[in-house]
């Protein structure tokens, strides 16, 4: 079993940044991929950006150039990931989610709202 913890959310005005963490712990030995999803309200779940512990990252569009996925390099396992966001926009807000799959399982955290309002 893994436990996904995120924090780091809050609100902040257009144009702020906000950076989100995301720890793993439990059998955190044979993760694969770590990411960020959001969800707004009323709307669909969303991928943000993900990372595999080969260091291959993808982005969504809506995010690219202002978002950016990194690990904890200091640490010699994939249990830890970031989330730097920049230039946040209105349309940013959501609740956003760390997710982490291995062993073809998916663990999720409990989510960490972000908000954008000026």
């Amino acid at each position: 079993q893994v436990q996904v913890v995120e924090s780091g959310g809050g609100s902040v005005q257009p144009g702020g940044s906000l950076r989100l963490s995301c720890t793993t712990t439990g059998n955190i030995f044979n993760l694969s991929v770590m990411g960020w999803h959001r969800q707004a309200q009323g709307k669909e779940r969303e991928v943000v950006a993900v990372m595999t512990s080969s260091g291959i990252i993808e982005y969504a569009d809506s995010v690219k150039g202002r978002f950016t996925i990194s690990r904890d390099n200091a640490k010699n396992i994939f249990n830890t990931v970031y989330l730097q966001m920049d230039n946040l926009k209105p349309e940013d807000t959501a609740v956003y989610y760390c997710q982490a799959s291995g062993s073809l399982l998916n663990y999720w955290g409990q989510g960490t709202q972000v908000t954008v309002s000026s």
